[in-house]
């Protein structure tokens, strides 16, 4: 399969905003990589990690945008499985703010977490 077919019902998008820095999208995409239980999906195969230039902001906003696609690898037959992970991931995605406001200066890049549309494949 290649990088995007198929994607759609299949990917939830996470989408950094354009004040995201390269550190901020490297950074956040080692922390989903280490959130349980996507860590399992990722390990066992049935979930990978792919970024990708965003496809463009909200009308009127001006900017680059980096998204990273949470791809299902295997399909599970469920949109159950996928709603489940997506909740993990906005948990996962609200956590690494919090922890990068600690831990760095300046406010954290705004995320949007959603199903990828076929679209943006």
């Amino acid at each position: 399969m290649a990088e995007g077919d198929g994607v759609y019902g299949r990917a939830i998008r996470v989408r950094l905003d354009a004040n995201a820095t390269k550190d901020d999208v490297t950074a956040l995409k080692a922390w989903l990589e280490r959130e349980k239980p996507l860590e399992d999906h990722i390990r066992e195969g049935r979930l990978r990690i792919v970024e990708r230039p965003g496809s463009g902001g909200p009308p009127g906003q001006m900017g680059y945008f980096t998204d990273l696609l949470l791809e299902q690898v295997v399909d599970e037959g469920t949109k159950i499985v996928l709603a489940v992970l997506l909740q993990q991931v906005k948990r996962a995605v609200k956590a690494w703010q919090e922890n990068r406001r600690r831990v760095e200066r300046g406010a954290p890049p705004e995320v949007e977490v959603d199903l990828a549309h076929s679209d943006e494949e």
